[in-house]
This record gives structure tokens, C-alpha cells and sequence, in this order.
């Protein structure tokens, strides 16, 4: 795999500030709204996606999805709380299979907040792109991300391969993270984006964000096929 570095850096990019200690059920509700949300906009369909919030730092606790559920469907006991090693400490059900992914986000990002989504433009992105990653330049939405105060923005986004053993993944992921300090996000091949933020809403804008970008190189490529 070959990572390129933005050649623009600006402030913290890719850093998140975590959120203060809330409450599980606070929590729980606002990760409840995103997955509806998500849902109503295809970037969550079926079971997939996964959504997370720290509710505590030290010691550190994450309110996660539970495996499995519709997001379109999902209520306040379909999240769960997992301590630094991923075991559930409060609430029923299995965690995210990808809760590793998270707890490892968090800890080199300092993120309060973690989201992955599984839409159709970041899925075929995902798999067309080359060179390890995705680049994004020129568009004033990328004013959307945290630190960034200008089109003139060049946002890398490193490619990962997909696994089914996210667990033995993470060292990888958090080399990656490392190499990237600016990314603000990257890419899990054939599979969708994950991306964070200082809370819930900081993380949810970045979404957006992202996923208006993915939107709009996927149509503009699909114009280019066509012509």
C-alpha cells in the first residue's frame, strides 16, 4: 500500500478533541437519531454501519451499536457500553464487530465520537481509486471538515483492505492514522468510510461532508464514462 501526504496541511486536521463525560443514555439516544438518519439517506442499509461515542475517558468507555441491528429501527437498548478492551460493561447484546476499529480511533485521534457508513459512493470509490487512496481537491465543501478554511484543500483519504478479523487489523489501522495525521477519514475497500469528530454532531457533519464529496466524483466519473 502507498500513502501520500496532503501537500496543505492546516491546523489538527484529522484531530478530535474528545466531548466531556455524558451519560449512556444521552448517548444512546443521539447514536439512535444518527442511525436513523444514515438509514433515511442510504448510507446505512440493511444491518450495516456503526456508529460510537465515548461516554467516559478515564477510565475509557464507548457507547457502540450492538451487531446486527437496522439501523432504520434501531432504539436506545440497541447500544451498549464497552470498556478499553471491547467487553461490554453495561447494556446487552454483542458489540459491533468493528469495535476495535473505534477503540483504535479514538485513541490516536483523541475522537469523542466515531461513524462508519456503507454507502454506494464511498463503497465504489473505494474499490476504483488506486495509489492507496482516495484524493479530494478543490471543492468548496470540503470546507465541512474540521481545520479546513479552504477550497484550496488537498483531503488524502488511505484505502485499507477489507477483513473479517478487524481485531488483528489494528495495528495497521493505527500505523496508518500515524502516517496520516491530516486524513480525516479513510476508506475500507468494497466496504465504506469511517470518520470521527470531537463529539456526535462534529462527527456527523464530517459524514455529510464525505459523503457529498463521494457523491459527486462518483457522478462526475460516471459522466466522464458515459461521454
Amino acid at each position: 500500500m502507498v500513502c501520500r501526504k496532503s501537500r496543505r496541511p492546516t491546523r489538527n486536521r484529522g484531530g478530535a478533541k474528545a466531548s466531556p463525560n455524558l451519560s449512556r443514555t444521552a448517548v444512546a439516544e443521539q447514536l439512535v437519531e444518527i442511525g436513523r438518519q444514515c438509514y433515511a439517506r442510504g448510507w446505512a442499509l440493511g444491518t450495516s454501519g456503526n456508529f460510537s461515542a465515548v461516554v467516559s475517558r478515564d477510565p475509557l468507555r464507548l457507547a457502540i451499536t450492538v451487531s446486527g441491528v437496522d439501523k432504520g429501527l434501531m432504539r436506545e437498548n440497541d447500544i451498549v457500553e464497552i470498556d478499553d478492551r471491547g467487553t461490554v460493561v453495561s447494556g446487552s447484546g454483542k458489540p459491533s464487530a468493528e469495535a476495535s476499529l473505534h477503540l483504535a480511533v479514538v485513541r490516536a485521534r483523541g475522537a469523542g465520537a466515531v461513524l462508519h457508513t456503507h454507502s454506494i459512493w464511498s463503497t465504489i470509490l473505494s474499490d476504483t481509486a488506486t495509489a492507496g487512496g482516495l484524493e479530494i481537491e478543490g471543492y468548496e465543501m470540503l470546507k465541512g471538515l474540521d481545520g479546513v478554511r479552504t477550497h484550496d484543500h488537498r483531503e488524502w483519504l488511505p484505502i485499507l483492505d477489507n477483513t473479517q478479523d478487524w481485531a488483528s487489523a489494528v495495528p495497521q489501522v493505527e500505523s496508518i492514522l500515524k502516517e496520516q495525521p491530516n486524513a480525516h477519514g479513510f476508506l475500507i475497500k468494497k466496504h465504506g468510510l469511517y470518520t470521527w469528530g470531537r463529539d456526535l454532531a462534529d462527527a456527523k457533519r464530517q459524514v455529510e461532508t464525505l459523503e457529498f464529496l463521494f457523491e459527486v466524483m462518483g457522478r462526475k466519473r460516471g459522466m466522464a464514462w458515459q461521454a
